[in-house]
């Protein structure tokens, strides 16, 4: 399958994923979502890809959704809308279930989705020139992408609310307030920032990060005691890892522990 939506490259682990229709504003429209799941399910299944990097090109990070797409034929619609989520929904639920934690980098507009997806990445960087808009209640639709699901964990059901229900645009500096993303880098230093922590976690402990992630996606429904027991399987899934032991075993020895994935 041709991705033209994104440019795409596996480098030291790091799967990177580029926004790259600039001249149109990245907008999520039937081929974006297409190559949105061909590559979560590439990154998912390819034991080289221990982390992934997702920025963009252009003067937006993204417009969010095709309003060209969407207001082009009202009888079909609700099912163009059925079929490009289809594929998104799917790419989301993999970037989030998957071992390889995910590094966003935003450098200027993120609007509609693009808010959803940044509230599902693991890590969020974004230049002072950033924002995030909602976007979703100014054309009279609802969210979709996770948005319902990834901004109440991020910012409280209530913050999430306004955010959404109000139509609000945050700051690079307002998002980073409320926990939407990590931190705010300078606009020079972004690339180099976010490329140094995707390696970082590309280094890691690949399979007990996919543990904690999902661990943390089902603490918010699950009880005291089923999550205590789903942390005890995850520990004993982990510790039959050959990079749990050997790393137990060089942190005993005073040694830099090294992770393989395996």
């Amino acid at each position: 399958m041709a991705v033209t939506a994104f440019a795409f490259e596996i480098k030291e682990g790091v799967a990177h994923i580029t926004l790259d229709q600039a001249e149109r504003g990245n907008p999520f429209d039937r081929k974006f979502a297409e190559d949105f799941n061909h590559l979560a399910t590439e990154c998912s299944v390819n034991p080289g890809v221990r982390a992934v990097l997702i920025d963009a090109k252009g003067r937006f990070f993204s417009v969010g959704g095709d309003l060209n797409a969407l207001a082009s034929d009202r009888d079909q619609l609700a099912r163009f809308v059925s079929t490009a989520t289809s594929d998104l929904h799917m790419g989301i639920s993999r970037f989030a279930r998957m071992n390889a934690p995910v590094v966003m980098a935003v450098h200027a507009l993120a609007a509609g989705g693009a808010v959803a997806l940044a509230a599902g990445a693991d890590f969020v960087l974004a230049a002072p020139s950033a924002k995030f808009y909602a976007a979703f209640a100014g054309i009279g639709i609802v969210g979709d992408s996770g948005c319902s699901y990834f901004l109440p964990r991020r910012i409280g059901s209530r913050r999430a609310a306004q955010l959404l229900l109000l139509n609000e645009t945050l700051s690079a500096e307002e998002a980073a307030g409320i926990g939407l993303i990590n931190r705010v880098v300078a606009e020079e230093a972004l690339a180099a920032e976010a490329w140094a922590l995707a390696t970082r976690l590309a280094r890691g402990p690949t399979l007990a990060f996919g543990e904690m992630k999902n661990l943390l996606i089902e603490s918010s429904t699950a009880n005291l005691e089923g999550q205590l027991e789903a942390e005890a399987r995850a520990m004993a899934r982990v510790t039959r890892t050959d990079d749990a032991w050997n790393a137990m075993r060089a942190v005993l020895n005073k040694q830099k522990a090294t992770f393989a994935g395996r």
